[in-house]
């Protein structure tokens, strides 16, 4: 036998002997009720949470040394209604080999089967997945605690790979109904220097998926905080199999906000499925008929907390690029971009644009205050050269409105953490003008309770009219501190009227104080004054009408004010009286440098 022979089979049964010694010491060594025993105590010092394994633990050794566990769970915090945070079928864990040779124990990969993890919000906003270590009754961190993580017992938790399968997510905030997430898949395999994602969430009608890699997860969650960390993405995210690109780099020193530069690029990529399954199955399949908008809640503008609390204290930039981007229930906007700013409790975004049908739109965004409980919120922009046609450009809504040409300024500041809240407190001003409008009866059935009660006040009759022309609507609406006052400065102009309103909007209280006066063009009709025709009162949620001359909606139901609602904004300043204007489209109009300039 020569030498090359002898020296590589006696490095083979030396490697043989290391794992038959190892297998032995494991057999040996590695109780599994101690084990057991071990891992909640662990558990127990660094959550407060008490882990429990009521099934059988095994021990293999074949084709690596592992413990195997039935019926695990974790309790939950002491508020939540469930009483288990998580529960599992089945559990494993792969031991590594040379720790457990020095005496040690630690775990190599985790595998999860049918995993139950109930995450929950309560009224003050504090989540059951929190999980810091428990304090005594001075406020500090409990000494046994400190001294486990002090001793290096946190290896015993450090992995390689993380396997989950057939897990469910039940997500509650507060009292509110509870959302159920399905994760068939989930992996993070660890290499020396990378971590591999692959997982596979289900929602409703929705598929997420996310594959690609990180920095090494497992370094990231343990130096995070105490030492400098850097951490690269490149990972590709998938939303109903549109495809959005996520890369970028994340550094994050001690004691100090993060800092990073994410880019999100896609080809096409839909928002639909994160506006809620709500406005998806609403709008699916109905070609035919068409039903009335019904807003929920107390408020026409919701009074539902908006997701401020999500939004990141950090210090970066996310550039952000997508050439389709669709959206629910209309057209989608082209040549999305923007980048924002991210500095502190503030967020800035000042060159979003994108385009819409031969149209373009330019905006600017603040959101600030986010580390006070009321934020603030800041938005400029302009969009024009796009119709209302193209906006509603649905398989509903097509043949309900035609041409429309449009044009929109706004330059508006709000403080709240609810859309109701962010309009009660607004001021600024916002100015629309609108030309050559073609709009059927179905889509003016659409504007809701507010519209309705508008359109069957004023023309009983209009449901059966096939189509009113709009000739123009100029709305220039300042809001002062979420009060809307109109000075006839919203001119209407159709084939048969000249229209300008007046009165009042309180977006606190959403009370309505409208009048409607209309002015009939030479040899429509039969010379009636309609001036004062009809008030409009109640609040935007639950409208009514009133008549100021008796008699004149009765004489007035073949002139058709149809037009007065399909879709229009109904606020303005103090501005020169259009009643007795000819041209109250003109009239109303301001300049629109007034209110924003598009710096190219």
């Amino acid at each position: 036998m020569n030498k090359v022979l002898k020296i590589s089979l006696l490095v083979f049964l030396a490697i043989l002997a290391c794992v038959a010694a190892g297998v032995w010491y494991a057999s040996s060594f590695v109780n599994p009720a101690q084990l057991t025993r071990l891992l909640s105590s662990s558990v127990k010092e660094a959550t407060g949470r008490e882990l429990v394994i009521s099934g059988p633990v095994s021990l293999s050794v074949f084709p690596a040394i592992s413990v195997k566990a039935e019926q695990v769970s974790l309790t939950n915090a002491a508020w939540a209604s469930n009483p288990d945070m998580l529960t599992l079928k089945h559990m494993e864990l792969d031991i590594r080999l040379m720790p457990l040779l020095k005496g040690s124990i630690e775990i190599g990969r985790i595998g999860l089967q049918g995993l139950q993890l109930n995450l929950q919000t309560n009224q003050a906003g504090e989540g059951n997945w929190n999980l810091a270590p428990p304090v005594n009754n001075s406020g500090k961190l409990d000494a046994s605690a400190s001294s486990n993580a002090a001793d290096g017992n946190a290896n015993f938790i450090s992995y390689n790979a993380i396997d989950v399968e057939d897990a469910q997510i039940q997500f509650q905030q507060s009292d509110k109904n509870i959302k159920v997430f399905k994760l068939p898949k989930l992996t993070v395999d660890a290499g020396e220097d990378l971590s591999n994602i692959l997982m596979d969430l289900r929602y409703e009608n929705y598929a997420l998926g996310l594959k690609g890699k990180t920095s090494l997860l497992r370094n990231v969650f343990r130096d995070w905080d105490q030492s400098p960390v850097k951490v690269n993405v490149d990972v590709d995210l998938t939303l109903n199999g549109k495809l959005l690109a996520i890369t970028g780099v994340i550094d994050k020193q001690p004691s100090k906000l993060p800092h990073f530069q994410i880019n999100l690029n896609s080809k096409s990529f839909d928002l639909a499925p994160l506006a809620g399954s709500a406005v998806v199955a609403g709008s699916a399949g109905k070609s035919g008929t068409v039903a009335p908008h019904k807003s929920q809640g107390k408020y026409f503008f919701s009074d539902e907390a908006l997701p401020f609390n999500l939004l990141p204290i950090a210090d970066g930039s996310v550039s952000i690029n997508i050439a389709e981007l669709g959206l629910p229930n209309q057209t989608s906007f082209t040549n999305f971009k923007t980048t924002l700013q991210f500095k502190n409790d503030r967020i800035d975004s000042n060159d979003l644009s994108f385009n819409l049908g031969k149209g373009s739109a330019h905006a600017q965004l603040s959101i600030f205050d986010l580390n006070r409980p009321i934020p603030k919120v800041a938005l400029r922009g302009m969009a024009k050269d796009f119709t209302l046609e193209q906006i509603l450009a649905t398989t509903d809504s097509k043949a309900s409105v035609s041409g429309g040409d449009m044009q929109v300024a706004w330059n508006l500041k709000g403080s709240g953490v609810s859309p109701h809240q962010l309009v009660s407190q607004s001021t600024g001003v916002l100015q629309f003008s609108m030309r050559n409008a073609k709009l059927d009866s179905q889509f003016l059935n659409k504007g809701g309770d507010f519209v309705i009660t508008v359109f069957d006040a004023i023309n009983p009759l209009y449901k059966k009219s096939n189509q009113t022309v709009l000739e123009c609507a100029v709305g220039y609406l300042p809001i002062n501190s979420g009060v809307v006052n109109i000075q006839n400065s919203v001119g209407v102009e159709t084939d048969r009227l000249d229209v300008v309103l007046s009165g009042s909007i309180n977006l606190g209280t959403e009370a309505l104080n409208l009048s409607i006066n209309p002015r009939e063009k030479s040899g429509l009709t039969t010379g009636l004054d309609l001036a004062g025709l009809v008030k409009i009162e109640g609040t935007l949620q639950n409208p009514s009408t009133g008549v100021n001359k008796t008699g004149v909606v009765n004489s007035a139901v073949s002139i058709g004010l149809g037009f007065l609602t399909g879709g229009i904004s109904i606020a303005a300043e103090n501005a020169k009286s259009l009643a007795t204007k000819s041209q109250p489209c003109k009239a109303a109009l301001h300049p629109w440098s007034d209110i924003y300039t598009i710096n190219k």
